[in-house]
């Protein structure tokens, strides 16, 4: 029997086989192993071989235990000629129908010559190491995942299998690819232009960029289409971000100065719309920006592979392009107004540069600008002496702009809110004047306006905004503070954290949004409402005995956008702690149902100006004194949503006193008569309004050198 043969002797009850030994007789020959061992190609003994196999009724007595089989490793090579092979088991017998093994009795405890075979352990062992290197394998998947060369090969394989689906998605991802990247290519930068006829263009770059990929080895063509279409995605999302700030702020993105205003941006929308909204938008355009710049990568690499796969057809059809556009550009050819042979990407980006190097050299031309003040070492006495006396108080009206009083939608009640405010206050002895200011901002970015009319500088960014306030260049607030004759506070019910420019602007105490006793609901963006923020100024400062008059600055901020809900005037009396404003803000509309709205934003605006400008004259008619004098002015004019694509950026402005005086100072000027300028009354820059304050006051210049 060959030595890698297990014994199938029935074992002697009273002495259990040991497995850890082989049978063998001796003078016996040994035969080759069986054709299923492993790598072993030689046939199983023949029936008329020397040894002949052992039936269950043999003869030959149990093995000793001095005769035992050594036990089989998992490594053993050698395989049993019974294990797998039922044929060639020594049980089978001729002529004798085999009984399937799970039909098999179980072994008698006495060993008969007619007992039905058993399972060896052979056969257990087996099982048992197939079971074992099934869950090697289980175990090495799990610990060891498929590389990525594994998984394209089952991609491979998978269209293969289905070669119509894949042939459907090869064209779906090439005609989506192509769709991106023209697209991108052709995207305009303001929302008006976003039509379909805008796409229908020859980009020249497009052309170009074939043409390069084309010519280039598979490596360097992949690098280069995965860096265009990064570029591809950056300018996209310049583009996008150019739509917003044309939107909001009627001008483009400046990639250098005002990444920061988008952290205004979802503190913005966090105040309008909360705090779980400003987190998902600001996650999902994150998201969005990456898969923007991933997709548009993989979509030119495709692109370009696919190219170098036709090179030829490729070539022919790029020639053809340039041929198109060449001649199309030359003849100046266009559909709908716009050339058809477009340079649009490459224009973007120019323009991008341009921007960015013109913002670059303007940093240091500003600083220097903000040293030469014509009114910077005037002597404190020689600084508004026609003004010594009166309380002086400066207010913004948020979004206060020339629609709230020209718009045929928005003026009626504007204009309502303007003649009840100017007869009630001609009543009490007041007279005005009115005029038009142009703003160095549009749609937002109040801070600019503030800083512009204050500074008599033109602060239309943000990098200029921080150069001023860190400068010495006088402000208007701060001319007051110098003389000595007046204290100065500020009313920033806007303000919601340490605010660093109270030094610039030369305020002895500023109130913030904490700082006046609110315990009412904040209408979206704004705090508090305009009634309670003047009534809280009255409380704090103006209605107090005090040894000098007062020059303040209060910034209102009820017609802040979106304009929803807007605040109601209550009876002066009931204010309170603001509570009283419980109800009204929430019967109010919400932010999100008018905040995509044309329409509804328009009407909700002209009632929020309404709200502010009646809160503000009924606080004079209520509050004011015969030395009173107020400055009131809008800081923009509203989002393009309300005021549409204008380039006017006028704010009106006014002047009232009941000291004849303080305006006869001003009648050369040549403003209204009266709340409302005249829509022909004179419009100067916002920057010249300090000089022009200054000197009607009686302010003596001596220019810093």
């Amino acid at each position: 029997m060959p030595a890698s043969t297990r014994s199938r002797h029935l074992q002697d009850p009273k002495e259990p086989e040991d497995p850890g030994t082989t049978t063998e007789h001796p003078g016996t020959t040994e035969k080759p192993e069986n054709a299923e061992t492993l790598g072993n190609s030689e046939k199983p003994e023949a029936a008329g071989n020397t040894e002949k196999p052992e039936a269950a009724g043999n003869t030959e007595k149990p093995e000793t235990a001095g005769n035992t089989e050594k036990p089989e490793t998992a490594g053993n090579t050698e395989t049993s000629p019974d294990a797998g092979n039922p044929e060639s088991s020594p049980d089978a017998q001729p002529g004798k129908p085999r009984v399937p093994r799970d039909a098999e009795t179980p072994e008698s405890d006495e060993p008969t010559g007619t007992s039905e075979p058993t399972e060896t352990p052979a056969a257990s062992a087996s099982a048992e190491d197939a079971e074992d290197a099934e869950d090697a394998e289980n175990a090495s998947r799990k610990s060891h995942p498929p590389s990525l060369r594994s998984r394209l090969a089952h991609w491979r394989s998978w269209r293969g299998r289905h070669p119509r689906a894949a042939r459907a998605l090869r064209w779906t991802a090439t005609i989506l690819s192509a769709v991106l990247v023209l697209g991108a290519l052709l995207l305009p930068n303001q929302l008006q232009m976003l039509r379909t006829d805008q796409f229908l263009r020859l980009p020249g770059e497009a052309i170009i960029a074939a043409a390069l990929l084309l010519a280039l080895p598979r490596k360097p063509r992949v690098a280069v289409a995965a860096a265009g279409g990064a570029v591809l995605g950056a300018l996209t999302v310049l583009n996008l971000l150019d739509m917003g700030y044309a939107e909001y702020l009627g001008r483009t993105f400046n990639p250098i100065l005002d990444w920061g205003l988008l952290d205004d941006a979802q503190s913005y929308v966090a105040d309008s719309m909360g705090e779980a909204v400003a987190v998902g938008a600001a996650v999902g355009v994150v998201l969005l920006v990456v898969g923007l710049f991933a997709s548009m990568a993989l979509a030119v690499v495709r692109l370009g592979n696919l190219l170098a796969d036709h090179r030829q057809t490729a070539t022919r059809a790029t020639l053809a392009a340039g041929t198109v556009w060449m001649t199309c550009s030359a003849l100046g050819l266009q559909y709908t107004g716009e050339p058809i042979a477009q340079d649009r990407a490459a224009t973007a980006l120019t323009d991008k540069a341009r921007e960015v190097r013109k913002t670059l050299r303007d940093e240091a031309a500003f600083e220097k600008e903000t040293r030469v003040d014509a009114f910077g070492n005037t002597p404190p006495a020689q600084l508004l002496p026609d003004l010594r006396g009166k309380d002086v108080i400066f207010t913004f009206i948020e979004s206060y702009g020339r629609v709230a009083l020209t718009d045929p939608e928005i003026s009626p009640g504007v204009d309502r809110a303007l003649d009840a405010g100017q007869q009630a206050l001609t009543k009490a002895g007041y007279r005005a004047r009115s005029g038009w200011l142009k703003s160095s901002t549009f749609g937002g970015g109040s801070w600019l306006g503030h800083s512009t009319t204050m500074s008599g500088l033109w602060i239309d960014n943000q990098q200029r905004y921080r150069t001023v306030m860190n400068s010495d260049h006088l402000s208007l607030t701060k001319a007051f503070g110098k003389t000595g004759a007046w204290d100065t506070v500020g009313i920033m019910p806007g303000v919601q954290k340490a605010w660093p420019e109270q030094r610039y602007y030369g305020l002895d105490k500023v109130y913030n949004a904490f700082q006046m006793g609110y315990q009412g609901p904040a209408f979206s963006w704004s705090t508090m409402p305009d009634q309670y923020a003047l009534e809280s100024f009255q409380r704090l400062e103006h209605g107090k005995d005090r040894a000098k008059p007062l020059m303040a600055e209060i910034i209102l901020t009820s017609s802040h956008q979106p304009w929803a809900p807007v605040p109601e005037m209550v009876d002066w009396k009931d204010l309170g702690d603001g509570s009283v404003f419980d109800s009204i803000e929430k019967k109010g509309q919400k932010a999100s149902e008018i905040i995509n709205d044309s329409g509804k934003s328009r009407v909700a605006y002209g009632k929020s100006v309404e709200y502010s400008v009646t809160a503000l004259t009924q606080w004079l008619e209520r509050y004011g004194t015969d030395d009173t004098v107020l400055v009131f002015l809008g800081d923009h004019q509203p989002i393009t949503r309300v005021s549409g694509n204008t380039s006017v950026r006028d704010v009106p402005v006014s002047i009232v006193a009941k000291d004849p005086k303080v305006l006869d100072k001003i009648a050369g000027w040549k403003w209204t008569d009266g709340l409302k300028p005249a829509p022909d009354a004179p419009v100067w820059r916002m920057d010249s309004f300090r000089d022009r304050f200054l000197r009607a006051y009686g302010s003596t210049p001596h220019p810093t050198k």
